[in-house]
């Protein structure tokens, strides 16, 4: 077993093709503004998750959402799931205000999100 806390899945980002006609489609889902709304990045905050769109399909090309598990120690959540057969897909950075994330691949190359704040 293992002593990093797992604080589940709390944002899952949406990679769009055009961010204002999504941003339009996630308003009326989900029923408020969005809290961050920049031209490389629209959060909201509801129901205690995230949800966040980001254009021209993210930095690492995604076509699908991706579940950001939230957790205390990424560097050695990183080392587990690559130890039990996992591969790092993005490496851990800081992506503002110290918050850290990363992606790895499940045995079917599924994509597998990380996310630990400071």
């Amino acid at each position: 077993m293992t002593n990093i806390e797992n604080l589940g899945i709390k944002t899952v980002l949406h990679p769009v093709s055009d961010l204002e006609k999504a941003k339009a489609v996630y308003t009326a889902l989900l029923g408020l503004e969005p809290q961050h709304d920049s031209a490389y990045y629209v959060g909201y905050d509801v129901a205690g998750q995230h949800i966040g769109l980001v254009p021209n399909r993210g930095p690492q090309g995604e076509t699908a959402p991706v579940a950001y598990w939230h957790v205390s120690d990424i560097a050695g959540k990183i080392s587990e799931v690559t130890s039990a057969g996992g591969t790092v897909k993005e490496a851990a950075h800081d992506v503002g205000n110290g918050r850290l994330v990363a992606t790895v691949l499940d045995a079917d190359g599924n994509v597998l999100g990380l996310l630990q704040d400071r």
